[in-house]
C-alpha cells in the first residue's frame, strides 16, 4: 500500500499522516468499548461496594445504556450542524468526567451519575467515522471506517482480560481511573493532532424531536433491560414497552413534519439505509450474545457438568482472539467492499458469524475450543461492521453523515439490548436449582447460540435484499477525488440510458465571497466511475446535469487554479439542487503585532480589489491569523483592536502560495487637559474644546465634563492647536506622538500650560 498523503491540520499545526489520524480515532472507539467492558468483573460485587441492593445496583449498568441511546442520535445531529470534531471532543470529555466521578464514588447516586456521563460517549464511533469521511482521501476511507467500526468489538475483547487483571490485583476504583486516563489521552490526541473538517452546516436542533426520541428510547430500553427484574408481564414492563411504541409513532409523525428533523426519516426509509439498519439490529444481537454466553461457560464450576471452572481472567483471554481477528479482518473487509461492494462484505460477515455460533453449539468443552469460536465470530463481525458505514454513507447526503451513522450505531445497540434481555430470559427459564442456587443449564446456553446463529443468518437474508443500484462509493465530502479502480472494459459513459425527463442535478458554482464562477467544469459519475453527464457553469455560475435515474452519484467540479471539489449527491424522484463553492489553493497567514508583541482578539478583514469582503477573523492568543482557500490575486488586509489605530496593507498572493504577512498596530496619541476659568482657576464644565491640525482642519471637537476635563483619543502624530471657548477663547499648541499622551490645560481669560 502506498504512503498516504498527509491530511491538512488546523491552522498553525503540521499536517498529519492518514495513519496517525486513523489510529487516534480508532483508539477513541476502543477506549469507549473498554469503558463499557471494564465494569463487567465487578457487576456481582457492586451491591456490596455501593451499600445497596442488587436491583438498585443494576441501575449503574442501565444508566450507561440509556444515556448512550439518548446521546448517540443527538450527538450525530449536532455533529452535522456544528462540526464532528467539537462533538467528538465533548463526548470524550463526558467519558473522562464520568470515569472520574465513578472512581471517586462509594455510593449509588454518584455512581449512576458517573455511568450516565460515560454513556454519553457512545457517539464517539459514529462521529469518528463521519469525521473520516470529511478529512480522509477517498482511497483511504474504506479501510479506515472499517477499522473504526470494528473498534467497538476490539475494545470489548481487549477490555475483559484487562478488567479482570485490574479487579483481581487492585482496588475496584482503579477500573474507572484507567478508563478516565485512557480517555484523557485520547482527548489530548484528538485536540492536538486531528484536523477540523469543513462539514459544519449550521441550523437548529429539533428540541421537541430530541426530547421525544429520548423519552421513546428510555421507555423501550428500560422495558427491555429491566423486564427480567420487573417481570415480563408486569405493569412496569408492559407500560414501558407499549408506551415507548406509542411515543415512537408520535415522534415519527413529528419528524416527518419538521423542517429540520433530528433524524431524516425519509432518508432512513430509503431501502439501502433501512435494510442496512435492520441487518445491524440482527448483527448487534448476534455479536453481543457471544459476550453473554462464553464467559459464563468458562467460569461456571466444573460440578455443573458443562462449566469449565476457570477465572474471569481466563475468560477474558479466551475472548481476546475475537477482538484481534476483528482488527485483522476490518481492512480485508474494506478491500472486498472496494472490489465487490459493501453488500457482499455484509453478507460474508453475517454468514461467518452464523458459522461461528454453529460451531460453538458443539464445541464448548475446552477453553481453546471457545477461543476458536470467538475468533470465527470476531472475523464475521469485523467483516460485517466494516461494511455498514460504507452502505450508510453511500446512500445519504454528506450533510447527514454523522446523524445517519449515529442512528446506525443506535440500532446496533438496540440489537445488543434485545440480546441481553432474550439471553437472560432463556437462561432463567432453563436454570436448575442446586444447593439453593439457580445455575444456567447447558441447553440454555446452546439455545442462545442457536438463536444468535439464526440472527446472523437473518442479517444475511436482509443484506441480500439491499438494492444493488446504490453500491458504496468511498469519497469524502470535499476532496480531490476520482474513482481509484473503474471497472475494466466498461464504457466511459452510459449513453444507453435515457435521462428521465426533469431528473437532474443543478445548482450554482461560486468562489470566494460567494461570487458566481463561470466556466467551471462539472462531471457526474456513477458508482463504477462511468461518466453520466458533463457540463460547464454559465456566466452567472449556474449548471444543470441530467441523470438517467435516481441514485447516488459523484459530482466532480474543477476550474482553473482553484482546488477541485468532489462530493456525493443522492438523487431521488425529483431534481436535486446542490450548490458548489470552489476554494483557491493559496493561503495568507501572519500575526498582528504591537510593540513586537502579538495582539490577541484583533479583528482582521480581507478584501479583494473590488472591495468585496473575502473573510474576517480574530487573532489567536499569540496574535496569529489565517485565511486559506484563496485564489491568486491582489488583496487588502485590514486590522483594528481596542484604541489602536486601524492598519491596512495591500498584498499580492500567488497561485498555490502560502504567504506570511505581519500587520503592525500603532496606538494613536492622546490629548488631555483641564479647562479652568475665573480668578480662582475654577474648573469650567461645558466648555467647547477644539483640536485643529497643522493644515487648519478641525480634527475633533468635545466639551469638558463637570470637572473641566476633556480628552481626544486616537490622535494621529503631528502638531495641533487646542482651543477652548466659552468666555474669552484660550489657545495653545501641542505636539502629539503615536502611543503617547500629551497634556494641555487651558485657562479662559488666560492660558495655563502644564507639561
Amino acid at each position: 500500500m502506498s504512503a498516504a498523503a498527509p491530511v491538512a491540520a488546523p491552522p498553525g499545526r503540521a499536517e498529519r499522516p492518514v495513519g496517525v489520524i486513523v489510529a487516534i480515532l480508532a483508539l477513541g472507539g476502543i477506549s469507549v468499548a473498554l469503558m463499557q467492558t471494564l465494569v463487567i468483573p465487578i457487576v456481582g460485587q457492586l451491591p456490596v461496594y455501593l451499600g445497596t441492593s442488587a436491583s438498585n445496583a443494576s441501575w449503574a449498568i442501565t444508566a450507561t445504556l440509556l444515556a448512550g441511546a439518548v446521546a448517540t442520535p443527538i450527538a450525530g445531529r449536532l455533529g452535522d450542524m456544528f462540526g464532528k470534531r467539537p462533538l467528538l471532543l465533548a463526548s470524550i470529555a463526558a467519558m473522562v468526567i464520568g470515569s472520574v466521578v465513578c472512581a471517586l464514588s462509594d455510593s449509588l447516586t454518584p455512581m449512576i451519575v458517573g455511568r450516565a456521563l460515560q454513556g454519553f460517549a457512545a457517539g464517539v464511533i459514529p462521529l469518528g467515522i463521519s469525521l473520516m469521511r470529511d478529512i480522509l482521501p477517498a482511497e483511504k476511507l474504506g479501510p479506515a471506517t472499517a477499522l473504526m467500526s470494528a473498534s467497538l468489538g476490539v475494545g470489548g475483547a481487549l477490555g475483559l482480560p484487562a478488567a479482570a487483571l485490574i479487579a483481581d490485583n487492585l482496588d475496584w476504583h482503579w477500573l474507572f481511573w484507567v478508563a478516565g486516563g485512557l480517555g484523557a489521552i485520547v482527548f489530548v490526541l484528538v485536540l492536538t493532532l486531528i484536523p477540523s473538517a469543513s462539514g459544519a452546516r449550521g441550523g437548529r436542533i429539533d428540541l421537541l424531536g430530541a426530547v421525544g426520541l429520548s423519552v421513546t428510547l428510555v421507555a423501550i430500553l428500560l422495558g427491555v433491560s429491566k423486564g427480567k427484574d420487573w417481570g415480563w408481564a408486569s405493569g412496569e414492563t408492559l407500560g414501558c414497552l407499549v408506551g415507548g411504541a406509542v411515543l415512537a409513532v408520535l415522534w415519527g409523525i413529528w419528524e416527518l413534519r419538521s423542517r429540520e428533523p433530528l433524524v431524516d426519516l425519509r432518508t432512513t426509509a430509503r431501502p439501502q439505509v433501512l435494510l442496512t439498519n435492520l441487518a445491524s439490529v440482527a448483527l448487534g444481537f448476534a455479536m453481543f450474545a457471544m459476550s453473554l454466553v462464553i464467559p459464563q461457560i468458562i467460569q461456571l464450576p466444573t460440578q455443573t457438568g458443562h462449566g469449565l471452572g476457570k477465572s474471569m481472567l481466563t475468560a477474558g483471554l479466551a475472548m481476546l482472539p475475537g477482538g484481534l481477528v476483528m482488527m485483522v479482518t476490518a481492512p480485508i473487509s474494506a478491500n472486498v467492499t472496494r472490489r465487490h461492494g459493501p453488500k457482499v462484505s455484509l453478507m460474508i460477515g453475517g454468514l461467518v458469524v452464523a458459522i461461528g455460533y454453529a460451531v460453538g453449539v458443539f464445541f464448548t468443552d475446552a477453553v481453546w475450543q471457545l477461543s476458536i469460536v470467538t475468533g470465527i465470530i470476531g472475523a464475521g463481525v469485523g467483516f460485517a461492521y466494516g461494511s455498514m458505514p460504507a452502505l450508510i454513507m453511500s446512500a445519504v447526503p454528506v450533510r447527514e453523515t454523522a446523524s445517519a451513522n449515529s442512528f446506525n450505531t443506535l440500532v446496533r445497540s438496540i440489537g445488543s439490548s434485545v440480546a441481553s434481555a432474550v439471553s437472560g430470559a432463556v437462561l432463567a427459564s432453563s436454570a436448575v436449582v442446586a444447593g439453593g442456587v439457580a445455575i444456567p443449564a447447558e441447553r440454555g446456553f446452546r439455545t442462545i447460540l442457536i438463536v444468535a446463529s439464526g440472527a446472523a443468518l437473518l442479517a444475511v437474508v436482509i443484506a441480500a435484499l439491499i438494492p444493488r443500484a446504490q453500491p458504496a462509493m468511498e469519497a469524502p465530502a470535499a476532496a480531490d477525488t476520482t474513482p481509484t479502480e473503474p471497472a475494466p472494459r466498461e464504457p466511459s459513459s452510459v449513453p444507453q440510458q435515457r435521462p428521465t425527463p426533469g431528473l437532474a442535478v443543478r445548482g450554482n458554482v461560486t468562489t470566494g465571497g460567494s461570487r458566481p464562477l463561470a466556466g467551471a467544469v462539472l462531471t457526474l459519475t456513477d458508482s463504477a466511475g462511468r461518466q453520466v453527464a458533463r457540463g460547464t457553469s454559465t456566466e452567472n455560475g449556474a449548471y444543470e446535469l441530467p441523470v438517467p435515474t435516481g441514485g447516488t452519484y459523484l459530482l466532480i467540479t474543477a476550474a482553473g487554479h482553484l482546488s477541485p471539489h468532489a462530493t456525493l449527491v443522492a438523487v431521488g424522484s425529483s431534481a436535486l439542487t446542490h450548490d458548489v463553492t470552489l476554494a483557491g489553493r493559496s493561503a495568507l497567514t501572519g500575526r498582528v503585532l504591537q510593540e513586537r508583541s502579538g495582539v490577541p482578539g484583533a479583528l482582521v478583514t480581507l478584501t479583494d480589489v473590488t472591495g468585496r469582503v473575502v473573510g474576517s477573523t480574530t487573532t489567536d492568543a499569540e496574535g496569529g491569523y489565517t485565511f486559506d482557500g484563496l485564489s491568486d490575486g491582489a488583496y487588502v488586509l485590514t486590522t483594528r483592536s481596542g484604541r489602536s489605530r486601524p492598519t491596512a496593507r495591500s498584498t499580492e498572493v500567488g497561485d498555490d502560495e502560502a504567504l506570511v504577512v505581519d500587520l503592525l498596530l500603532s496606538s494613536g496619541g492622546r490629548v488631555t487637559g483641564t479647562v479652568t476659568a475665573g480668578a480662582g482657576s475654577t474648573a469650567h464644565a461645558g466648555a467647547t474644546v477644539t483640536l485643529v491640525d497643522a493644515t487648519g482642519r478641525v480634527a475633533e471637537v468635545t466639551t469638558t465634563d463637570v470637572d473641566g476635563r476633556y480628552e481626544f483619543s486616537d490622535v494621529a502624530g503631528g502638531n495641533y492647536t487646542v482651543t477652548a471657548s466659552s468666555w474669552e477663547p484660550a489657545t495653545r499648541g501641542v505636539r502629539v506622538d503615536d502611543g503617547l499622551p500629551a497634556d494641555a490645560d487651558l485657562h479662559l481669560g488666560g492660558t495655563t500650560v502644564r507639561s
